[in-house]
């Protein structure tokens, strides 16, 4: 796994669980949702005695649990990376760093918190790359 890769699954782990959280929406939406009466013929068949809902809860406790472990993942993983960027001595190559990986910025909001160009930018992160030592046991998601 290269430094960058290593750097970037902050922000993958982020996008995953603002997905799950968007599915926990979609389903609470499902449970707390009407249903309409079947006003069709009715067939004799063996019928789950649960409310319709109680599957639509039992997915979101499940999800909310992974969410939770992915969040607890992702809280290790930040603190983990910030003390790897930490090490890394050129204090603008530090910063871009900060604002990529632990904050998510963009290079556009990145270049203008940092009073330079994006070609700049792009320059102090090649850089700052090549001053970043990946941790004995890096954490890998």
């Amino acid at each position: 796994m290269t430094v960058k890769e290593y750097l970037s699954q902050a922000y993958m782990l982020d996008q995953r669980i603002n997905a799950h959280l968007e599915e926990v929406k979609r389903l609470r939406d499902m449970a707390t949702g009407l249903s309409s009466p079947t006003l069709g013929d009715k067939v004799q068949t063996p019928r789950d005695n649960n409310a319709p809902f109680v599957k639509s809860v039992e997915k979101i406790i499940l999800l909310e649990n992974k969410i939770n472990a992915e969040i607890d993942t992702l809280v290790a993983l930040k603190e983990q990376i910030h003390d790897v960027i930490s090490t890394v001595e050129d204090q603008n190559e530090s910063l871009i760093l900060q604002y990529r990986y632990i904050q998510g910025q963009s290079w556009e909001s990145i270049a203008a918190a940092m009073h330079a160009d994006i070609s700049s930018a792009y320059r102090w992160h090649t850089n700052a790359l090549r001053h970043v030592k990946m941790p004995e046991n890096p954490i890998l998601i």
